[in-house]
């Protein structure tokens, strides 16, 4: 008897009142954590760069329809722009540095 929930009505109105956060928001977020670190390996940061910021603007829009998370997929979509900077920033001082034979 002591396992019966009382509050079922309460739980279930408290659990369906809040949105979940996309999931586009989400990836995007991590891409931006993750691309910086991967800005250090071009290639790789173009990739990881790239697809965050589409799927972060793909985030925003689906957070204005009825899901939350917009904060999510503009803080994705942020890192990874200056992910990309910070690649482009790389690409050309090594392509530079490679040019002119400094090393």
């Amino acid at each position: 008897m002591s396992d019966y929930n009382w509050n079922n009505e309460a739980d279930n109105n408290e659990s369906n009142s809040k949105p979940k956060a996309s999931g586009l928001a989400i990836a995007a977020l991590v891409l931006g954590i993750v691309g910086l670190a991967a800005w250090c390996l071009p290639c790789l940061g173009y990739i990881v760069t790239i697809v965050g910021i589409i799927l972060g603007i793909l985030g925003i829009r689906e957070t204005q329809k009825d899901k939350g998370g917009k904060g999510m997929a503009i803080a994705g979509v942020v890192l990874c722009a200056i992910s990309l900077v910070l690649t482009l920033i790389n690409s050309f001082l090594g392509a530079y540095i490679a040019v002119n034979g400094m090393f």
